[in-house]
């Protein structure tokens, strides 16, 4: 059996590969180090680009499995891949702990003013005028109660933004495909039913997968609904947003500001409007940043290559239709 693996991690994992188990080496730009013409399975790396993809594609007729340590798939899910017959799984999961973990930071450092906080630090001013706000008593709405926001792989299913929410004493609402009753919710609605209840909500998380159907999916309506002093919070994909939208929320005052980890296009050109608004906070799309995360990619992908030999059932299978 030969495996196409990235360079940053191939040595490690060849560690625990069975015997006469063969490797191909991959590199950023999709430069192979041997033939990989019968390889099966291939673990592509963080920011996979197009044109790595299609030449391990090209060079791998016989690929059946490939694996990514992405939760989104929108950047693999091109034509040209889906003209394969290739099962993909992603590591939905293994981001969970840093990801819930921004998420409320983002909260905490809109309730504490904390940015305006470390401007009067900058210039010797004694800020004792701000209004703190606590996170006790209000209400978050997660968008995408699946994946990063709820359920995950059970190594890390404590860690997620409803249960870090919980903690804070927050009532904790969500929206998804299925509704279902899930651990530390406090209400689950519908896919589509999640727009009545933005007038009550104080944050709304947005932690689902980029699809055709979630593409700008906080529109013009979307916002206008929010509470003036509701604050928006997106840690999924930047298209999820309608981002000329929210600039016109952002300056008019429809809501209170927006913590941003993720863009339309990134990096974020300088010329964004984005970067100038004081109700904004970016992040270079850093949130799920770990060095834990890693090595929880790699050992999900092994646990994976067990189902693969055993023909087991893989884990977190991609619906290539559905887009997740």
């Amino acid at each position: 059996m030969k495996l196409i693996l990235p360079v940053e991690i191939a040595s490690e994992i060849q560690l625990n590969l069975p015997l006469k188990t063969q490797i191909v080496c991959v590199d950023c730009d999709g430069n192979l180090s041997a033939d990989a013409s019968d390889a099966e399975i291939y673990f592509n790396w963080f920011n996979l680009k197009p044109t790595t993809l299609h030449k391990v594609l090209a060079a791998s007729p016989k690929l059946r499995w490939q694996h990514t340590p992405s939760a989104g798939v929108n950047h693999i899910l091109t034509p040209t891949f889906l003209a394969h017959d290739i099962v993909l799984t992603n590591s939905a999961g293994v981001h969970a702990i840093p990801v819930a973990e921004f998420a409320l930071a983002f909260m905490l450092y809109h309730a504490k003013h904390l940015g305006k906080l470390q401007a009067a630090q900058a210039l010797h001013q004694w800020r004792s005028d701000l209004e703190m706000q606590e996170l006790t008593d209000t209400t978050v709405l997660i968008i995408g109660a699946g994946g990063i926001g709820c359920a995950m792989p059970s190594a890390v299913r404590e860690a997620t933004i409803a249960s870090r929410a919980k903690a804070f004493g927050m009532q904790v609402w969500g929206s998804r495909r299925h509704p279902q009753p899930l651990p530390n919710f406090d209400l689950i609605v519908g896919a589509n039913e999640w727009r009545v209840l933005l007038p009550q909500v104080d944050y709304v998380v947005i932690a689902t997968p980029l699809t055709p159907e979630t593409k700008k999916l906080i529109d013009t309506e979307a916002l206008q609904n929010m509470r003036e002093s509701a604050y928006l919070i997106n840690i999924a994909r930047g298209a999820v947003v309608d981002e000329t939208a929210l600039i016109t929320a952002l300056k008019a005052g429809w809501i209170s500001g927006a913590g941003l980890d993720t863009f339309y296009t990134e990096p974020l050109p300088p010329d964004n409007p984005l970067w100038t608004l004081p109700n904004v906070f970016i992040t270079p799309h850093c949130s799920g940043n770990s060095p834990k995360v890693i090595q929880r990619c790699i050992a999900l992908f092994l646990e994976n290559l067990q189902h693969y030999l055993t023909q087991k059932p893989l884990i977190n299978v991609v619906d290539k239709i559905a887009g997740y």
